[in-house]
């Protein structure tokens, strides 16, 4: 893609040059000053002098046009900033739209499956653990006292084998 796009790009180039050329030979004619006196030649410069000037005001007039519509353009851009700041815009509000609503806005009033996201949903019962085990609250020193040494690591090891935990 990229290289049909580059061979059109430069085929247009081959073809602004040709018109191009095209134009230059239509409106200048190439000049023939052999065997020309000095009074031709003086004539000569006269007529491409005159000539210059006509393109030099054409130009002028030209580049007067474009500051002119330049200005205008920009004068409009400040205009329509202008009136596009008066308007206030309202604020978008939030619209709940139910899974029923919008397959029914997608799929039109055909649609009369109902869908209740809710009932697939696992129920879980929340477990008070906070009141099935009661929270000791007691001096850390004597646990770690208590459990320092190979009397300790006794009780550890033993509370873990028995299943009613001590």
């Amino acid at each position: 893609m990229l290289a049909k796009a580059k061979e059109e790009w430069e085929q247009e180039i081959v073809d602004k040059q040709a018109e191009k050329e095209r134009y230059l030979a239509e409106r200048v004619t190439p000049l023939h000053t052999n065997g020309l006196s000095l009074s031709q030649l003086q004539d000569l410069c006269r007529e491409l002098h005159e000539k210059v000037e006509i393109v030099d005001e054409e130009r002028y007039d030209i580049e007067a046009k474009c500051n002119h519509n330049t200005r205008e353009i920009k004068d409009l851009k400040i205009k329509v900033l202008d009136l596009r700041g008066k308007f206030k815009r309202p604020p978008l509000r939030r619209v709940r739209v139910s899974a029923d609503a919008m397959l029914r806005a997608l799929l039109g009033s055909k649609h009369k499956v109902s869908m209740d996201l809710r009932a697939n949903l696992k129920s879980v019962k929340k477990e008070d653990t906070e009141k099935e085990r009661p929270v000791e609250v007691g001096d850390w020193r004597k646990n770690v006292e208590a459990m320092s040494g190979m009397e300790g690591r006794k009780k550890m090891f033993d509370a873990a084998k028995s299943p009613t935990g001590q």
